[in-house]
């Protein structure tokens, strides 16, 4: 392929990657960086920010991981390019800073109660982890599907400063609005989801995040299905595709990371005692 390329049309073979996503494409031969950044915008427009600054990156056979690209690079060979965002924390692959990180909550509607299985225990997770946003200043959205009653309590236990209520009729989060709110916080990398349906809002507000070129964390005991068996297959489904699935507990740790964090005391508090399982031991 890149023979036929080179030989009838002076043009490179080059694969281009942004955030999760890699496309193959071409450029001219003797293409330097105002071109390849034009073919970024091009091929990423939708998920890029153009107000940020960015940084093209080489992969280097030579020492085996991307580099910056040189001064002066032109391309004269097949080769790897991806854009980093400079402005964005480069940080290892399901890592979680709370300086880029939101939490979306939702559904979590008292008329849900009688269908969704452990109910109380994902309120009860969930309200953890709402204080948890809270403690470290971390932005919340909440949705809530065809609203004809309020939100559990647990939504009343963050301030109206660091939360965005939105109500909806379609399955997933990933509203207009809610894109606009999220282009208004700067910096943001990963999504924290939980709430209800884990197999319809849950799975599709993930899916969604995902092709906008978030990470997404879903908190598996503060998420459910009204059937166990939805629940687990939308759990294992979504793993697959590269979402990660964990627990409250080990979100919270995360986002602190260091004993010597400020609010360690007040978020070791939270998880003193154990979360509940909410039928992920027992699946039934």
């Amino acid at each position: 392929m890149a023979e036929v390329l080179l030989g009838n049309n002076n043009h490179v073979p080059i694969l281009f990657s942004y955030s999760v996503f890699s496309r193959p494409s071409s450029v001219p031969l003797g293409s330097g960086y105002e071109v390849l950044i034009q073919k970024f915008l091009s091929m990423y427009g939708e998920q890029l920010d153009v107000h940020r600054k960015f940084v093209i990156q080489l992969f280097s056979e030579e020492w085996g991981q991307y580099i910056d690209l040189p001064k002066g690079f032109v391309v004269v060979e097949k080769c790897k390019l991806r854009l980093v965002p400079l402005q964005v924390e480069i940080t290892t692959l399901g890592n979680l800073s709370s300086s880029s990180t939101i939490f979306f909550c939702c559904d979590m509607q008292e008329r849900f109660r009688p269908a969704i299985k452990y109910f109380g225990d994902i309120i009860s997770v969930g309200q953890r982890l709402l204080q948890g946003a809270r403690l470290l200043g971390i932005p919340v959205i909440v949705s809530e599907q065809y609203p004809r009653d309020s939100a559990v309590q647990s939504r009343s236990s963050i301030s109206l400063e660091s939360s965005f209520v939105f109500p909806k009729t379609k399955f997933s989060m990933v509203l207009p609005e809610v894109e606009t709110a999220l282009a208004e916080i700067p910096g943001l990398r990963s999504v924290v989801l939980f709430g209800v349906e884990t197999h319809v809002c849950i799975q599709q507000t993930a899916l969604d995040l995902i092709g906008r070129g978030f990470e997404v964390h879903i908190v598996a005991d503060a998420t459910s299905s009204r059937s166990m068996m939805d629940r687990m297959f939308a759990l294992e489904r979504l793993a697959r595709t590269g979402i990660i699935v964990t627990t409250s507990e080990s979100i919270l740790l995360q986002l602190i990371s260091d004993k010597d964090h400020p609010k360690f005391k007040e978020i070791q508090n939270l998880i003193k005692a154990s979360a509940p399982e909410s039928g992920l031991l027992s699946k039934v």
